[in-house]
């Protein structure tokens, strides 16, 4: 299989295998005018399998969104040709807004425009809590 290379653009790699298309949903790329191409269980020494995902224009992403979703994902910014930058993402200490409380007497269940904010409070296991109730997020 071949993926061309591009001028412009944002290299998401070493995803998690299987979990590109969450975060193909989760950043909202099915909105974006432009190639996005989504490789998955593509082999890899380090990992056995990833996936990989290749944006051909330049936007602003949500780092913790890809964190969260994947912890240790490379983003690589490619400009004129040649990655200009390469940023390691791990684990988020606090995600706004990605995740809902489930819990139906969070303050965010029951009042309107309340950030939803969990905690990292395990990194080892990648555990994140409601900082209004405690509530462990699924």
């Amino acid at each position: 299989m071949r993926v061309d290379s591009m001028k412009n653009g944002i290299v998401i790699d070493h995803i998690a295998s299987g979990k590109a298309m969450d975060i193909y949903n989760m950043l909202g790329l099915d909105e974006l005018d432009c190639t996005v191409a989504i490789l998955r269980n593509v082999p890899s020494k380090k990992m056995g399998k990833k996936d990989i995902i290749k944006i051909d224009c330049d936007i602003d992403i949500n780092f913790d969104v890809l964190g969260f979703s994947s912890p240790n994902i490379t983003v690589d910014i490619v400009r004129n040709g040649e990655v200009s930058e390469k940023k390691h993402i791990a684990l988020p200490e606090q995600l706004t807004d990605i995740l809902t409380c489930k819990n139906p007497r969070c303050i965010t269940s029951t009042e309107q425009d309340i950030h939803h904010i969990f905690k990292l409070t395990d990194a080892k296991n990648g555990i994140y809590r409601c900082i209004y109730c405690d509530t462990k997020a699924k």
